[in-house]
């Protein structure tokens, strides 16, 4: 029987964010579904570090399509939950159907991955509070209003949520993720 990873975004999320994480995952073995608010094709950005500006610029990125809506959703046929960053965070929070199913991870201690501002979604559920958690660095007082420490690292472990700053952080982040997986929830 295939393992199943959930991964959740909408429009505006970070397009490595995303996909690094969903062909990593496919590689390691496990089924890795999206799903969205909506079952569609959704519009990814990319973010990029320009010299003399003071914050990341955006691009139109890559469209991909959700498998699930938020409202096909039961976490509890998944092992596992991936929350990319990008600007979808930002709006994400808000929708009741996924802070339920954000819930569902932390509260049953299965493996969480989470990146850039993916935070925002399970601080909105009370599930930062007492954790060690990365996010981009602008998200600093966010993760502390949530109960939790920020750490300025690329591949922070706090027993089975493991957080990263942003996309440039991939190899190490994945890298702790999957050590997660394979101790909790092998592919096979």
């Amino acid at each position: 029987m295939t393992v199943k990873i959930l991964l959740v975004t909408g429009d505006a999320a970070e397009s490595l964010e995303v996909l690094y994480p969903y062909q990593r995952l496919q590689e390691e073995g496990y089924a890795v579904e999206i799903a969205a608010p909506t079952r569609k094709t959704l519009q990814f950005v990319v973010h990029d570090f320009v010299d003399g500006f003071d914050t990341y610029t955006e691009k139109p990125g890559y469209t991909w399509p959700a498998d699930l809506g938020f409202d096909e959703v039961d976490p509890a046929g998944y092992a596992a939950l991936v929350i990319p960053g990008g600007r979808a965070p930002e709006y994400l929070r808000n929708d009741p159907r996924l802070r339920r199913i954000v819930a569902h991870f932390f509260e049953e201690g299965k493996p969480v991955a989470q990146i850039c501002h993916g935070p925002l979604i399970p601080a909105a559920t009370g599930s930062l509070t007492g954790r060690r958690t990365a996010a981009y660095p602008a998200l600093e007082p966010d993760v502390v209003a949530a109960g939790a420490q920020y750490e300025d690292g690329d591949g922070v472990v706090d027993g089975r949520l493991v957080s990263a700053r942003a996309w440039p952080d991939h190899p190490v982040w994945m890298r702790e993720f999957v050590a997660v997986l394979r101790k909790v929830a092998p592919a096979t």
